[in-house]
């Protein structure tokens, strides 16, 4: 059985994909969604303090290397960095990003990410160690599309996120070590980059963007904003990376 590991994006959980998992289990997958280092929902605030981009993803290589074969890689949001920095790490069948945060050198293509990413760096000091989740920001970018009771459970769910990751993600023309760099040339596994028509978390144009620079597939979904993984729509979603999968990559062991 082929496994697909689904590395969920800044503030959030393995709970993120809960009902974005049901039709690959339906499709024969073995789903993997760990909580990356320090957001499982017993570990304290402190476990995200120091905690780098480079850890996520070699904590999520780590994990795709052990499996009896290839997994299939897919990464939402700041979680589809750490999908294509672990994509140079480990051996893949193929590499799915929904929304993803750009890696270094991929600049954002709209004022609405600049005017995002300033909000988020006026969450906390970055010396705090630990960012404490905007639920406003959440509310307005990330979860603008999802019913409201829904929106609130996630919202409740959200967790700290590290302010070293942050900053690296976010500030990485001030990074001098390139933490975010996916290195030359494109990812060797088949990709498929997607992102919503409406998203002002990270732009079409900025995961278009994401796309070139990696050697992917890109698809846009009409409709749709930044919260791929569960707000309405997320079903055509899935249907559009299970169809690509099927039709493009062989899931043979």
């Amino acid at each position: 059985m082929t496994a697909i590991v689904m590395v969920h994006g800044a503030f959030c959980g393995g709970w993120a994909f809960e009902h974005f998992r049901a039709p690959f289990e339906a499709a024969g997958f073995e789903v993997l969604a760990p909580d990356l280092r320090g957001h499982g929902a017993d570990e304290p605030s402190e476990a995200v303090i120091g905690v780098s981009m480079t850890d996520y993803a070699a904590d999520i290589a780590k994990l795709c290397a052990e499996l009896p074969e290839p997994p299939v890689l897919l990464g939402h949001s700041m979680g589809g960095l750490v999908a294509q920095l672990a994509a140079r790490k480990a051996k893949l069948k193929a590499l799915v990003l929904l929304a993803p945060s750009p890696p270094w050198g991929v600049a954002g293509s709209s004022l609405e990410e600049a005017a995002t990413a300033f909000g988020v760096q006026m969450m906390g000091a970055f010396s705090s160690g630990a960012l404490q989740p905007d639920n406003g920001l959440m509310r307005a970018y990330s979860l603008d599309r999802m019913p409201k009771a829904e929106r609130e459970a996630a919202v409740a769910r959200l967790r700290p996120e590290s302010a070293r990751a942050v900053r690296e993600t976010l500030n990485w023309w001030l990074d001098p070590f390139m933490t975010t760099s996916v290195g030359p040339g494109a990812i060797e596994a088949p990709c498929l980059v997607i992102a919503g028509a409406g998203d002002v978390v990270h732009s079409p144009g900025t995961a278009r963007a994401t796309a070139e620079r990696l050697g992917a597939a890109f698809k846009t979904m009409p409709g749709m904003s930044h919260w791929l993984v569960g707000e309405p729509g997320w079903d055509a979603v899935a249907e559009t990376v299970l169809r690509w999968l099927s039709e493009e990559v062989s899931l043979a062991a």
